[in-house]
């Protein structure tokens, strides 16, 4: 069993190029995680295989993103997010997790990976704002005050979640022109 740490409102540092990857099975429990997982969340692989991945989730998160993301996946969607996880040390980190499935031999979905890599400060400014209103909404109103405060935003902004993702992680300014002639000499 895992303890709960104190939160302390200070963040872990890692490099941009550290890709993080973990699997569970259907029901969360962690069944992988990579050297790079284990470095950042300060805990060992023996720690974590076999408990439920949301020993990770920090406070900060509302309960409506992973009821969001659990909903897709079950429903053989895959999804992404940017999730703000709870260290060993009580410390933070941003990432932009990207959820895929896989099914055994007859189709069923068997378990859930993610691939994870550091959420830049830009997109942690805007996610910051937006989850620190939909907990409020879920101290309110429970996940469904929660989910109506995000589909509200959307509406706002005349997009779905995905599209909300997409957007904002999407490079911008001279990044994305760089990328862009990038693909374009690759093509």
């Amino acid at each position: 069993m895992i303890y709960r740490p104190i939160v302390l409102d200070k963040e872990v540092k890692f490099s941009k190029k550290k890709f993080i990857v973990s699997k569970t099975d259907i029901e969360g429990k962690i069944t992988f995680v990579n050297q790079n997982f284990c470095d950042v969340s300060g805990y060992s692989a023996d720690e974590l295989v076999g408990v439920q991945h949301n020993v990770l989730r920090h406070p900060d998160m509302p309960k409506a993103i992973f009821y969001m993301i659990w909903g897709s996946l079950h429903a053989g969607m895959e999804t992404s997010a940017v999730i703000k996880n709870l260290a060993k040390s009580g410390k933070y980190f941003w990432l932009i997790t990207d959820f895929s499935m896989q099914r055994d031999t007859q189709g069923n979905l068997q378990t859930f990976s993610s691939f994870n890599r550091i959420a830049p400060d830009h997109i942690v400014e805007v996610i910051e704002e937006l989850y620190r209103e939909m907990i409020l909404a879920e101290k309110k109103g429970g996940i469904e005050g929660s989910l109506n405060y995000l589909n509200e935003f959307l509406a706002q902004k005349e997009m779905n979640y995905n599209d909300f993702l997409e957007d904002l992680i999407e490079p911008k300014g001279v990044l994305n022109i760089l990328i862009n002639s990038f693909k374009k000499i690759l093509n």
